[in-house]
């Protein structure tokens, strides 16, 4: 996540709770009606599979690329909705989402995208979207870290154009505060109780340090550190990212367990060691109803991992191409015919 114009890199992506989780659910009646789980049952049976066994392989050689393949979807959904408009390449017609603030120099696991979409066609040729790639992308990357597993609603189609404006100024940014990036989840559809439990998957992968520098020495114009930073965590960030550096050097974002699925990410906040200012206004905000909701998923992870999995299907269901709208792109990086 990133504010507009500012190069980053993030992997990975921000009773009372099941209540909010049926409304959030009601919100996308349609699309659940237009989605469903057996949406390739009968034209590429093993496509799940095929993903799986993609990312197991990439996963041997880059601890990291199940949080970048989550953010990919994130950034995706939150521009025109989940049609894979961020996996387009620049064209005559088309200025690239990967080169918005939010993703340029920043957003990756295209190659991995890339051989999942590859050997989807070898088994089912023009049959799995890349939208729907990315949605089990997703999920296959959360299990494989040890996290939840979910079932996945499948059928979106792929967009023939992309939103660079949008991508600048739709998705969520680490340095925005919890009121716009609450404003930003509702544009969308998706609540607090989504905001908190996505937020969750920054349990694992890596950020750079130019999308938290503004934490380590000038806060706000303030001339000090971030209050909120905890200190220990505050003296090795500074060592990581010194204060006149290329901003550069890249950190884990849970600091406990790196590369697990855990609900470490919320006891993290609890002691001020949330890395992301985005992160840590969730517990820091005084007054915020997202800090009984981290509360919640530090003391219960079964709780945090259910509401996780329902929090990606809602936003799996943000506006999707269903029925004859879009197209199935042969290749994810450009549409058919180009």
């Amino acid at each position: 996540m990133a504010v507009t114009n500012t190069p980053t890199t993030c992997d990975g992506f921000f009773i009372v709770i099941l209540t909010t989780l049926i409304i959030s659910s009601s919100l996308f009646g349609t699309s659940n009606a237009q989605l469903n789980a057996t949406f390739y049952s009968g034209t590429c049976p093993n496509a799940s599979a095929i993903v799986r066994t993609t990312i197991q392989q990439a996963l041997q050689s880059d601890s990291r690329i199940g949080a970048s393949l989550i953010r990919l979807h994130f950034h995706d959904c939150f521009v025109n909705g989940c049609d894979a408009s961020i996996l387009l390449d620049d064209s005559g017609s088309i200025q690239s989402e990967k080169n918005a603030g939010p993703n340029a120099n920043s957003a990756r696991g295209f190659n991995v995208v890339d051989n999942i979409k590859t050997a989807l066609e070898n088994a089912c040729p023009g049959v799995v979207s890349c939208s729907d790639v990315l949605a089990l992308a997703s999920e296959a990357s959360v299990s494989l870290s040890g996290g939840p597993s979910w079932t996945v609603l499948l059928g979106r189609r792929d967009s023939l154009t992309a939103n660079q404006a949008g991508a600048n100024s739709s998705i969520p940014s680490p340095v925005e505060s919890l009121t716009n990036i609450t404003s930003k989840f509702s544009a969308v559809g998706l609540n607090t109780n989504d905001l908190v439990a996505l937020s969750g998957a920054h349990t694992f992968g890596r950020a750079r340090c130019g999308v938290f520098s503004n934490r380590l020495f000038n806060f706000s114009g303030s001339g000090n550190p971030d209050p909120t930073l905890n200190t220990t965590l505050l003296s090795s960030l500074q060592q990581i990212c010194p204060q006149n550096g290329t901003g550069s050097g890249i950190t884990n974002l849970d600091l406990s367990t790196p590369d697990a699925f855990d609900n470490n990410y919320f006891t993290n906040l609890q002691s001020n060691n949330g890395l992301l200012q985005s992160d840590q206004e969730l517990f820091s905000t005084t007054g915020s109803a997202t800090i009984a909701i981290v509360t919640s998923f530090a003391s219960n992870q079964s709780l945090f991992f259910q509401a996780f999995a329902q929090s990606m299907i809602n936003m799996g269901n943000i506006t999707p191409l269903t029925g004859n709208s879009g197209e199935i792109r042969l290749d994810c990086k450009k549409v058919n015919g180009s």
